[in-house]
């Protein structure tokens, strides 16, 4: 891909996630046509230069690269499926990239039923919250043909970090690994939760607990990084919400279930998650778990409080 042969990308879902990266893309210089269910969320695109498209198949009628982000499997099968969905006008030839924290079903079911079209499918999920969709800085996962890869690495570098543009295996693969991260880092959230509120209340100050354990072995990029929105800032990420938080541990304990995994922990966590979206509600932020050992223990874990504190 040369500046003066962009493909048409086409972009369906214009949430937290997917604004931002139609926002690098034009930043890019690929013509862009985006649909949303919400009429409102392509003013900007639109307003940058974009086309609208009131359907998934009119997207898909007038553009190279159709790339899905939206929040549930359910949804994105919808996109596809259902009633003028992108598979009622995708071109012969054209690409669908998936870049929703789903499953490898849809996209099975796209590809048994596009084997007359010659349709080049990818999943693309990817990780670094919405300010890394803003800052076009986001990890990406591709599951793809090693063609398909080198040929949309372009596409990929205009909303990630190229050096973190990842391909990680064929169909299916970028799903799996997007799955595998969220797990292992909501594990890490409630752990660390446990642990500091565990510390704090046998009277240990917050910052030299936390100082102690980065400089152990059982430091990690949580404790020394992610946390600190809710440490120094009482930040739960509203970005995104807790529900959906609910909806990707299920759909990882379900991989692991599909290929014969025990996941004793992982459903625990779901567990403590799920508390959570009952205690606080569906838009509560996914850091929000960690609130749940903070009022256990009466103790709101800030390293300012506990500084002007000991003042």
């Amino acid at each position: 891909m040369n500046e003066q042969h962009l493909p048409t990308v086409g972009f369906i879902g214009l949430g937290h996630m997917g604004s931002g990266m139609v926002a690098n893309l034009q930043k890019a210089g690929f013509p862009l046509v985006v649909s949303d269910r919400r009429d409102d969320a392509g003013r900007d695109a639109v307003n940058a230069g974009a086309r609208w498209a009131a359907t998934g198949a009119e997207v898909a009628a007038q553009t190279d690269i159709v790339i899905t982000m939206l929040p549930r499997p359910t949804d994105v099968d919808a996109a596809l499926f259902g009633d003028h969905g992108v598979l009622q006008g995708i071109r012969s030839g054209a690409t669908w990239i998936d870049m929703s924290t789903s499953v490898p079903e849809v996209e099975r079911r796209v590809i048994d039923a596009t084997r007359s079209l010659d349709l080049h499918v990818v999943d693309a999920p990817v990780s670094g919250m919405a300010v890394g969709a803003a800052n076009g800085t986001l990890q990406i996962f591709v599951g793809a043909d090693a063609e398909d890869f080198a040929r949309l690495r372009p596409v990929f570098n205009a909303m990630g970090n190229a050096d973190r543009v990842i391909h990680v295996g064929g169909h299916g693969a970028g799903y799996a690994v997007k799955l595998m991260i969220n797990q292992l880092w909501f594990s890490h959230l409630i752990a660390t939760a446990e642990v500091l509120a565990t510390g704090v209340a046998a009277g240990v100050d917050l910052a030299v607990l936390r100082r102690s354990l980065i400089a152990s072995p059982a430091n990690s990029n949580f404790l020394e990084n992610d946390v600190l929105s809710i440490l120094d800032h009482g930040d739960y990420d509203e970005g995104f919400a807790v529900a959906l938080a609910c909806k990707d541990l299920g759909l990882s304990i379900d991989l692991s279930r599909s290929v014969g995994v025990p996941v004793e922990l992982s459903a625990i966590v779901e567990q403590i998650y799920r508390r959570a979206l009952a205690q606080y509600g569906e838009t509560a932020g996914e850091m929000t778990p960690f609130q749940l050992y903070e009022d256990l223990t009466s103790r709101p874990l800030r390293l300012a409080e506990q500084q002007a504190a000991t003042a």
